[in-house]
């Protein structure tokens, strides 16, 4: 469960990198850490250990077609060229290796066994309802704010990610917000190559997104929440439109319910479940996580009204980046074993 967490880390953290087109090789230091609300957040809590508590630091190195990512307990080596992963337990020094073909399948039976998990739990009416479209709106603003981050001068940007479904406004049908608060700095150009990696492996797995490492977690979450690759696939392509590097990015995602949802729930339902605000987009998490939080009064001045439920917050922070890679920091450690 622990190995599980730290990937869940590390796939968001590494999702957060901005893009473009150059070759270099790279050297970075990151800190990455998610929370999970309701079940799975107590569920992390229990078995992420100081993972969970305090998140993770990644070292990440990119040279041509390789890139290794290590922390204190894992590391994931990815080949472009191979056509492979490797997987590696930094304590019990083994590794396995997995193919870019193994890796697919693996992704389409986690999604496939999410999404019938998520099926089982919706009630019956819902079984039949017919599947509604998405709209995404997109809001992008400077918020004036600036601070220094490990040394970076840095602006902040606030970004704003809304699905709703077509035609009518997240008031009337629910929904989901992703809300993004970017620290940006001066270009670092060394940074994009880690960015355009990503999106080669991203193509070679199909429009995958994240680690292999973290794949099945991933797709479970999409299984869960509908909309969530959606939004996060918007966000990234948004993201060519801001100068600057991402120093540290601050993510929180809500589901929306509607007040005829909110007046329809059972006061005995509200400590274990949340009704989904469109279709699957709520998801089974988000049925466990909205009554214990209605029965908090909204603090005076808050900005979230009752009727948001918190998902999940990311943070991803970048420490520092150098500009030379050694053999080493793309390579397999020595005595390490292979792990049939």
């Amino acid at each position: 469960m622990k190995r599980v967490f730290v990937a869940v880390l590390t796939a968001v953290g590494l999702l957060l990198i901005s893009s473009a087109a150059l070759r270099a090789e790279v050297k970075t230091e990151e800190k990455s850490q998610v929370k999970f609300a309701g079940m799975m957040g107590r569920v992390m809590g229990m078995f992420g250990g100081k993972a969970a508590r305090e998140g993770i630091v990644n070292t990440v190195a990119v040279k041509g077609n390789r890139m290794m990512t290590v922390s204190e307990s894992t590391g994931e080596i990815i080949d472009l060229d191979e056509k492979k992963i490797y997987t590696l337990d930094m304590k019990k020094k083994t590794y396995e290796v997995l193919t870019f073909d193994e890796m697919r399948k693996r992704m389409e039976e986690a999604q496939e066994k999410a999404a019938k998990a998520v099926k089982q739990e919706q009630p019956k009416k819902e079984e039949n309802a017919p599947q509604k479209q998405m709209e995404f709106d997109f809001s992008l603003k400077e918020s004036g704010q600036k601070k220094t981050i490990n040394g970076y001068d840095c602006r902040e940007v606030v970004m704003t990610i809304t699905a709703r479904e077509k035609g009518k406004t997240l008031e009337e049908a629910g929904g989901m917000v992703m809300t993004s608060h970017l620290w940006l700095s001066s270009p670092i150009p060394e940074l994009k190559e880690i960015a355009e990696f990503h999106r080669r492996y991203g193509e070679a797995l199909q429009g995958s997104f994240g680690p292999a490492g973290s794949a099945e977690q991933m797709a479970m979450a999409q299984a869960m929440y509908p909309g969530m690759k959606d939004m996060i696939g918007k966000m990234e392509t948004e993201k060519v439109n801001m100068e600057g590097a991402q120093i540290l990015t601050e993510m929180v995602m809500e589901t929306v319910r509607t007040a005829e949802q909110m007046s329809q729930e059972r006061p005995q339902e509200k400590e274990s479940s949340s009704i989904s605000p469109i279709g699957g987009i709520g998801g089974l998490l988000g049925r466990k996580l909205a009554r214990k939080k209605e029965e908090k009064k909204e603090e005076p001045g808050s900005s979230q009204s009752s009727n948001r439920v918190t998902i999940m917050t990311t943070d991803h922070e970048l420490i520092k980046v150098s500009t030379s890679v050694s053999a080493s920091d793309l390579s397999i450690p020595a005595g390490f074993r292979e792990k049939k």
